[in-house]
């Protein structure tokens, strides 16, 4: 029962007599509420006791907005317009308003929390004004294993380790040490909750959406926004709808669901969207499933993905120590799912009996293969067969489902004395997890088998990999159960053919290192010379008993005064911030092109991670990797640019630092989806360091675009994408930046080198507030002005 102790007598008696006079379902309905408002919220998690759960408040602002708008509303409008700073005065036309939002937490990793927590320093604030964690799971290096990786990772990241734990204790944020887990796995099992809003400065923040979280990945200066208490500023997005019918079964896993749709939307196709599904099909979903499809849903470029609250997310709150958060959150359903007869921009109908396993790749997570189609696409593109690594675990695929369905398909091979043909490395994704499996026998099973436990870490996903088998330069395939395959992502090697898949897909292939097996329709060859076909993958969604929790791992905010956050004016690996300049009113003329990029251009091609990472506290040295992953158009060259002052071609961070020696602004001219992949903020960050003025494609990814715009730098688009091809690398340009403001396109003037001139309209995505980050140099410098006035 609902305990009413702690609340007055009268308030008690008045619910009382509700109950005696409820003669109908609709009056028992009203008296389940009315005991629902008088329990006092549970805490928004177990391991923080100050904010509380804000359904009252949330179903307040909700009541005001769907007064206004009197229409269904989908389950992503419900939970950002019930989070609106002014729900009574806010314009709200979807694809058009700028939502003032406030989120409920900041989550940070790592790798972007550097330059979050020296941009949050540099505002000056005492603490953070929301629940904000920082999470140590991007710098440790997968070579040998577990124990021996994370024993180097926290001495070789020791500097960059206390700093964060510092800085954490001082200002208010709860630190995840190395060895915790993935920042989202972590978010999963401790933070996240139904109706919830948060932003995280990771890209696949969004995993929290099997939750029925609206998480969002953002750069470092929109967290920074958050943990300042300054609204957070949002493009009312669109709405996809994906409605999910049958049921998986078989050798069909939730990651099919979203290589499925990666093949459907390609890379760009959920730009500005927020994904929902819906539909009977959602209930074969298991929770954390939904959250392996809310991850991807980054590599379609979407805003968010999310689930409607349902008893497959109640019983992994409860298997995670929040009961109370799920008895709760069914209390108000009505907030946790969408409106019937909500209305989607497109729908997009996945029958989930009749769906097939996923291979997606080489080179982009969109080039999907059924499973059935996918020996024949390795022969027929060439591809190497032969299996030189599987890799299974990572944020996207490492839940205690996960690791049960590959133990599974290993088992069976060992049943029958095989043992895997090819190397298999396992990311646990939480110390939760890693505790777990090894408890219950499914790390058990897969190490008898031949797989190497590495650390409870993002690894080889990000390109912290230390491969040591396969000399750079070899061409060579491996398939993973991560969420990106871009080149050179996973091992540095441009020539290694990464494909996307369910662990135990992986699993299977690894089982036959040879990626013309179909797990489905082929034999194996037992250890007794007899074949014998593998069965469908088997595995509990949550374990018999409780988690194990391994080791205790988590750091809670300290004692402000009495701890001290320092940074080594000499450090390699932390810089502090200084101020970029202010815009100086005049317009840019006669800049020079530094790059006309070639083709798809991620951020790992604008700021590389593997070994780069050490340097993300680090301004000026991690602005030594800008742009030398990107094709230059003119020479079909990477790393290879004109410079302008010596007529010669010279490595782009070279180039950008002799025109900024000699205070010349530059531009860069890009292609189609710019910016796609990671949030990390360094892909703006380093241009503006470096002196970048403007960047202008044909389109551009929507975290990067609003990354450019925090930092000051003018992110604009070709009215006509053919004009693309009218620009040369050496040609100089001017642009008319006084008449930057919100609706108001902007020219382009090419000077070419014959001394003629043509004139390009350009468009951009600008409001009033953005323009006011640009005149005053950047966001951050804008929150000093606004702070100053204050």
């Amino acid at each position: 029962g609902v305990s009413l102790l702690h609340k007055p007598t009268s308030v008690f008696l008045t619910k009382v007599k509700m109950l005696r006079s409820a003669s109908s379902l609709r009056n028992t309905r009203l008296l389940q509420r009315a005991f629902a408002t008088s329990q006092e919220a549970p805490f928004l998690s177990p391991i923080e006791k100050s904010e509380r759960l804000p359904y009252q408040k949330l179903e307040k602002n909700l009541k005001i907005v769907k007064d206004r708008l009197a229409r269904p509303l989908t389950l992503g409008e419900k939970i950002l317009y019930s989070h609106l700073d002014d729900p009574a005065n806010q314009d709200i036309k979807r694809g058009e308003s700028y939502l003032l939002l406030r989120p409920d937490r900041v989550a940070m990793q790592d790798a972007t929390a550097q330059m979050a927590v020296l941009q949050f320093i540099s505002a000056g604030l005492p603490k953070t004004a929301v629940p904000s964690s920082i999470h140590c799971d991007h710098l440790i290096e997968a070579q040998k294993g577990s124990v021996v990786d994370l024993d180097k990772a926290k001495v070789t990241n020791k500097e960059v380790y206390e700093f964060l734990a510092t800085a954490g204790a001082k200002y208010g944020m709860g630190f995840w040490r190395p060895g915790s887990g993935i920042i989202h796995q972590i978010v999963l099992e401790n933070y996240a909750f139904p109706g919830g809003l948060m932003v995280g400065t990771d890209s696949h923040t969004p995993n929290a959406g099997g939750l029925g979280m609206v998480a969002i990945g953002v750069g470092g200066a929109d967290a920074v926004d958050v943990m300042a208490g300054i609204p957070w500023e949002l493009k009312a997005p669109r709405y996809i709808g994906v409605k999910l019918t049958g049921q998986l079964n078989g050798w069909t896993s939730p990651k099919d669901v979203i290589l499925k749709l990666a093949g459907i939307l390609t890379v760009s196709g959920g730009t500005d969207n927020i994904v929902e599904y819906f539909g009977p099909g959602v209930d074969s979903i298991s929770c954390t499933g939904m959250g392996t499809i809310c991850n991807m849903g980054a590599e379609i470029g979407a805003t968010t993905s999310l689930f409607p609250f349902n008893h497959r997310m109640a019983r992994y709150l409860e298997s995670t120590s929040r009961a109370g958060i799920a008895q709760y959150a069914n209390q108000y359903q009505h907030l946790l799912k969408a409106d019937e007869g909500a209305q989607y921009d497109h729908v997009i109908e996945i029958n989930l009996s009749e769906l097939e396993p996923h291979v997606n790749g080489p080179s982009t997570p969109d080039r999907a293969h059924p499973l059935s189609g996918f020996a024949e696409a390795v022969r027929s593109n060439k591809w190497p067969a032969k299996l030189s690594a599987g890799l299974i675990g990572s944020c996207t695929n490492s839940s205690y489902e996960d690791m049960s369905r590959a133990a599974s398909i290993a088992r069976q091979g060992l049943d029958h004395g095989l043992k895997l043909k090819s190397q298999l490395n396992v990311s646990p994704g939480s110390e939760q997890i890693r505790a777990t499996i090894e408890r219950d026998g499914q790390f058990g099973t897969l190490s008898e088998a031949g797989a190497t436990l590495l650390a409870n870490a993002c690894g080889p996903c990000i390109g912290q990999w230390k491969r040591d088998d396969m000399p750079n330069g070899t061409e060579n395939s491996i398939i993973t159960s991560f969420n990106r395959n871009f080149d050179k992502r996973n091992d540095g090697n441009a020539l290694t053919r990464a494909f996307v898949a369910s662990p135990e897909i992986v699993t299977a292939f690894a089982l036959s290192g040879d990626l013309t097996f179909n797990p489905i329709t082929d034999s194996l060859i037992g250890k007794d010379g007899k074949p014998f076909k593998l069965v469908p993958p088997s595995g509990d969604e949550l374990p018999k008993k409780d988690f194990a929790r391994g080791e205790e791992t988590y750091q809670a905010p300290g004692d402000p005064n009495a701890t001290k956050v320092v940074v080594d004016p000499k450090s390699d690996r932390l810089q502090l911030l200084s101020p970029f300049d202010k815009w100086d009113g005049k317009d840019f003329t006669n800049l020079p092109i530094l790059i006309k990029v070639k083709g798809k251009c991620t951020t790992d091609d604008i700021s590389m991670a593997g070994p780069w990472l050490k340097y993300r506290g680090h301004l000026d040295n991690i602005s030594n990797n800008m742009l030398i992953g990107a094709f230059n158009a003119e020479n079909n060259q990477r790393n290879s640019v004109l410079n302008h002052l010596t007529n010669s071609f010279e490595a782009v961070p070279d180039v950008a630092r002799a025109y900024k020696q000699a205070g010349i602004g530059w531009v860069v001219i890009g292609d189609t989806n710019y910016g796609e992949g990671s949030s990390r903020e360094h892909a703006a960050l380093c241009p503006r360091h470096l002196g970048g003025k403007a960047v202008i494609t044909k389109a551009f990814a929507r975290i990067h675009e609003t990354n450019l715009k925090k930092q000051g730098i003018v992110p604009l688009t070709f009215v006509d994408p053919k004009d693309y091809d009218r620009i040369s690398g050496s040609d100089r340009v001017s642009l008319n930046v006084t008449q930057l403001a919100p609706g108001n396109n902007l020219t382009l003037s090419v000077h070419k080198a014959d001394g003629t001139t043509i004139h390009i309209p350009l468009k951009h995505t600008f409001n009033a507030q953005q323009v006011e980050w640009f005149h005053a140099g950047s966001a951050l410098n804008r929150l000093r002005e606004a702070q100053t006035k204050n």
